[in-house]
């Protein structure tokens, strides 16, 4: 194994390893169950080709040391690509002859000499800025006749340890493995520990460690430059002894909200720059609009007067278009909840997907489409041993969908037979004590639509006739007593309705949807108006309806319908229950049938000036995407402006503006709150904070803190509460503490103490406190941020 010092620039990592006489392949631990097969398949080419190992991984070894945070501050988790390069890093290549985990940046503008050059032309030291944690993976490496071969890298900028794993296998799958390391460091550098975040209006000192490895003692001028907050005494002279390190504190100080970028060099022989953020202290506020990428959308945004500095962003978020909700479906419908609708919808997507994605651009996988129709098909048939009409209903149509099965195909002819047999004399189906005809009309409709899904023989081309018939006859008849935009759109989306009733009821749709200030439209749903299951419809389920029942409509807003869709579409969830998901991915593939573009431009403007734009390929397309930007001076009335280049129908969109404003104490439904933090607070040493909390009985209370920069809680204290029984579970993330509060009884007081460490001098906001019922926003109560001292 060759090893060279970081500065080197490539470092050339040599493999020899012999098993029998032939060389052995590397690889890193957790990805040799995945990348054996691979292996194994380069195994079965020619004869005659080099030896290939299976990978090679460079890592940084995980460490013990802890801190508040810091960039280099290191724990036990598995090592990943965390703590990467920052926004200057560029993505991780899709495919490449050697992957590597966070791909370095751009080497910086050198200088005769290999030194970056200052602003004052003198030479400056080479700036250390790309941290990967996990720099190199490399799954398949040919070796030569020797068995060696050598993989040149880039060593990221850590000063740290950094360990080799490699596993390795012949062709005749003899397999071995091997675990070195290589130490990246320099003579003297300069290692500023910096928090994950500092609070809007903050002081802190922030260490600046000086490292010398070297035998004699070390006298250099150290410099802290800060962008995007205020640093003082940033310029001074260091002596470091032999062997030795020392530690200066910097003072910074954080104005407003938004991204800081630190400088720390040494003389001419190290400079690192790292980020981090700048929290707003206030309260947040946020204005969404949504729509749909077919034109340019212009909106009107009241941003709040008394917005905090820095706190001010837009966000866009980019709904992906059919393509990207039937893969997203054929991801999630398997984890949903198990009933007749859910199964009945997992089947028929098994069935439909091949054609789906065909007419949409993609190739299906069939062994996942197999592992979905074999367990919803496992679903079905117990669903289908005794069906009642309803549940034949939902059935029929999935079955139908895969004719191959002679199983499924003959359970959706019977199913469709029973169903056909339930018409009444008077045309309706189904019915029963209590039903209201409005129910009756749209089970009749389904019925309908479900007996038509079986025209494959003229037996079921005849039955299908006379059924649509006597449904016809049933809708005409009743026409004045459709009422309601989502019965009408029914009775148009199942197809039963023609002529002169399909207009009328075309009207009645159009005349019942809604449009909202984005320029969205929406059907709602009317009190007391149920599905034929005797549940109250969403109101994406009946949107989705007036999709469908509108097609063809030249009056209808059939891209404002399908914006309000897209919005209200959750990967993972879709738009509701097994017949809302159906519904809405009828109506989603009947609005976006057409293939995405090869790329899509999407420019957000606010009164004409562009605050943030990007461009988008297919495949980022087929994802929910977004982009975000600082919009200083959003206060008061602004216009603002999505656009596509192309325009795309497919796709929706969710501008969210945000906002931090003053917090104000606040209290509603009874709840009082007092929280004492420290009197005094010193770096290293525990301290306690104090909750004390006045509510009615019974109630259970979850209260949140805000904790200050480089505070961290003391598990153990937590662990005491719920031990006590006074706190039922907490969670630490993100700054920010929650504990859940065991329901008190009448008259009982509640207070709760726990302990926290302070890792980090200065003048800290401690960010707002509040107190809540879990799903009730009309009780609580909150106060706003406190200032802590920390020496």
């Amino acid at each position: 194994m060759k090893q060279r010092s970081w500065m080197s620039g490539a470092v050339g990592l040599g493999v020899g390893f012999v098993l029998g006489g032939v060389m052995i392949a590397v690889v890193t631990g957790e990805s040799v169950r995945r990348l054996m097969g691979s292996s194994a398949a380069a195994l079965a080419g020619s004869a005659e080709p080099p030896e290939e190992s299976d990978g090679f991984m460079a890592e940084r070894p995980k460490k013990s040391m802890k801190s508040f945070g810091s960039a280099n501050s290191y724990d036990d988790e598995s090592v990943g690509s965390r703590g990467g390069g920052g926004p200057g890093a560029p993505p991780m290549p899709a495919a490449a002859p050697v992957m590597e985990m966070a791909a370095p940046p751009p080497e910086p503008e050198m200088e005769e000499g290999g030194a970056t050059a200052d602003k004052d032309g003198a030479a400056a030291a080479p700036t250390r800025a790309w941290f990967p944690e996990t720099f190199l993976f490399e799954p398949l490496v040919v070796t030569d006749a020797n068995g060696s071969a050598t993989v040149p890298v880039r060593v990221p900028d850590r000063l740290t340890q950094w360990r080799v794993l490699a596993l390795a296998h012949s062709r005749s799958g003899a397999q071995a493995g091997a675990v070195t390391s290589f130490a990246g460091t320099l003579p003297t550098y300069v290692d500023p520990v910096l928090p994950p975040f500092l609070r809007a209006g903050d002081t802190v000192r922030l260490p600046v460690q000086v490292v010398n490895t070297t035998d004699k003692a070390v006298e250099a001028s150290l410099k802290v430059d800060v962008k995007g907050a205020q640093v003082e005494a940033g310029a001074r002279t260091v002596r470091v002894p032999a062997r030795g390190s020392v530690v200066e504190l910097v003072t910074v100080k954080a104005g407003g909200a938004g991204p800081v970028t630190l400088r720390a060099s040494l003389g001419d022989t190290d400079a690192v720059v790292r980020d981090f953020d700048v929290w707003a202290t206030g309260q947040p506020v946020v204005q969404t609009r949504g729509g749909s990428l077919a034109a340019p959308r212009t909106l009107s945004l009241v941003g709040p007067a008394d917005a905090q500095a820095g706190s001010e962003r837009v966000r866009l978020q980019v709904y992906p278009g059919a393509l990207g909700m039937v893969r997203a479906e054929l991801a999630a419908v398997e984890r949903r909840p198990v009933d007749v609708a859910g199964d009945a919808y997992a089947l028929l997507l098994a069935g439909q997907a091949p054609e789906l994605l065909k007419s949409l651009g993609e190739t299906a996988d069939p062994a996942a489409l197999k592992a979905l129709s074999l367990v919803a098909t496992q679903r079905v048939l117990r669903a289908a041993r005794a069906p009642s009409i309803e549940v034949a209903t939902r059935l029929a149509e999935g079955a139908l969908a895969h004719p191959d099965n002679p199983v499924l195909a003959r359970l959706g002819e019977r199913l469709v037979a029973q169903v056909a047999q339930a018409q009444r004399p008077d045309g309706t189906c189904q019915g029963g004590d209590g039903w209201t005809l409005q129910r009756l009309l749209v089970a009749t409709a389904n019925c309908a639509r479900t007996v038509r899904a079986a025209q494959g023989t003229p037996e079921g081309k005849q039955r299908a006739a006379a059924f649509t018939v006597r449904a016809s006859g049933v809708f005409e008849r009743y026409l004045p007593q459709v009422k309601d935009g989502y019965t009408a759109a029914v009775l148009l989306a199942e197809g039963s309705a023609q002529g002169g009733v399909a207009d009328a009821l075309r009207t009645r749709v159009r005349e019942a949807l809604k449009t909202g200030t984005d320029g969205t439209a929406w059907l709602p749903v009317e009190p007391d108006t149920v599905r034929a299951d005797g549940e109250m419809p969403s109101e994406a389920e009946a949107t989705a309806m007036a999709v469908l029942a509108l097609q063809g409509d030249a009056k209808a807003p059939l891209a404002d319908l399908g914006a309000w869709l897209l919005a209200h579409y959750t990967p993972g969830l879709g738009w509701g229950d097994g017949q809302a998901n159906r519904v809405g991915l009828r109506a989603a593939l009947a609005l976006f049938k057409d293939p995405l573009p090869a790329q899509v431009r999407v420019t957000v403007a606010r009164d004409g000036q562009v605050v943030t734009e990007g461009t988008y390929d297919t495949k980022a397309l087929r994802e929910v995407l977004a982009l975000e930007a600082a919009a200083p001076g959003s206060a008061g009335s602004h216009t603002w402006t999505v656009r596509a280049e192309p325009a795309v129908p497919g796709l929706g969109f969710s501008l969210a503006l945000s906002a931090a404003v003053p917090w104000k104490s606040e209290v509603k439904g009874g709840l009082q709150l007092a929280v004492t933090g420290p009197k005094e607070a010193r770096v290293g040493q525990l301290t306690h904070v104090r909750v004390q909390v006045g509510a009615p009985s019974a109630l259970p209370l979850r209260f949140q803190q805000e904790l200050p920069a480089g505070v961290q809680v003391d598990p153990a204290s937590l662990a005491a509460l719920v031990a006590s029984g006074q706190v039922t579970s907490w969670d630490v993330q993100d700054g920010a503490l929650s504990l859940d509060l065991s329901p008190r009884e009448q008259g009982a007081p509640v207070q709760v103490e726990f302990r926290v460490l302070p890792t980090l001098a200065g003048t800290l906001q401690a960010g707002a406190a509040r107190l809540g019922v879990p799903g009730r926003p009309d009780i609580t109560a909150s106060l706003p941020p406190t200032t802590w001292a920390v020496r």
